[in-house]
């Protein structure tokens, strides 16, 4: 089942290249002939666009090499780094439109709005089918950065529409170049998310949404647990919760003990961490360190 969800992201991904690259030529050349900067400028977020899609495609046929001596946990990493590369690359494209929108500020050029008007509409219908292409797996930041281009793009293709229905009545042809700012900072914004997103996953801190003392709380009111200490809780990847930690239990049986590790493993499952390491320690052995008692003693 997951091999033939990898091949349908794969699917989607080569198909959203297909029409980016193939809109991406037309509104460039459409910018040119038109003298639209707005018309350019998403045509420049088209590029990261399939420039996105590329990286990707090429990370979600990493990501499903098996773990090996090299990669013990795998290379499912990879399609963060696509992520990474993909927000610093609108980071890129987002100053490049602000400086030229600066330039037009300052000496507006003719334009032709008609034409501008047609091939944005064209741009927008793409993206609009682009991005229900991708609406899907944005558990994977991979994924999600790409999708994240793509509806940057149908938002900047809408300001275009605008920017031209503007010029069209009113001769205001300072529309393109202020359209061309909104454009950047949508571009800016997606970009920071992503970046912020995938940095929180590398630095390996706690998810999102899960709070590692109220859990490992949870976990010291068992009452077969006394206590739990050397608690991490980190991210793999994006979407994939990691748990370890100490257990203190009292001196029994294998089979005991491990009955007590499926139950903490259950309540973490609850939770939606599913990758669980745990360590037993004799209480009659043990007698510090405990991280619930520590977090009573600051309570």
């Amino acid at each position: 089942m997951a091999h033939k969800h990898d091949h349908d992201t794969e699917g989607r991904l080569s198909l959203s290249l297909l029409i980016t690259s193939v809109f991406m030529i037309g509104e460039a050349a459409g910018g040119l002939y038109t003298n639209s900067l707005a018309l350019l400028s998403d045509a420049g977020h088209m590029f990261t666009d399939a420039f996105a899609l590329v990286l990707s495609l090429i990370a979600a046929r990493i990501s499903r090499w098996d773990p090996d001596r090299r990669a013990t946990f795998g290379y499912q990493r990879v399609g963060l780094l696509a992520a990474v590369i993909n927000g610093l690359s609108l980071f890129v494209i987002s100053f490049v439109i602000f400086f030229e929108a600066y330039r037009r500020f300052i000496n507006p050029p003719e334009i032709k709005a008609g034409l501008m008007l047609v091939i944005a509409v064209l741009g927008l219908i793409a993206n609009i089918v682009m991005a229900w292409i991708l609406r899907h797996g944005h558990r994977d930041l991979n994924i999600k950065s790409a999708w994240l281009h793509v509806l940057g793009d149908t938002l900047s293709s809408a300001g275009v529409i605008i920017s031209a229905v503007v010029i069209i009545f009113t001769g205001w042809t300072f529309a393109d170049p202020l359209t061309s700012f909104l454009i950047g900072f949508i571009i800016l914004f997606g970009g920071a998310r992503v970046v912020s997103e995938a940095s929180r996953v590398f630095l390996e801190l706690a998810p999102r949404g899960f709070n590692v003392e109220e859990i490992a709380r949870e976990i010291c009111a068992m009452p077969e647990v006394l206590g739990v200490h050397d608690v991490h809780l980190w991210s793999l990847t994006h979407g994939r919760a990691s748990f370890s930690a100490h257990i203190w239990v009292h001196d029994a049986s294998l089979s005991s003990v491990q009955a007590i590790g499926e139950k903490v493993k259950r309540h973490l499952a609850d939770k939606g961490i599913n990758h669980v390491t745990l360590e037993y320690e004799c209480a009659e052995t043990e007698s510090k360190g405990i991280f619930c008692e520590l977090e009573e003693e600051e309570d």
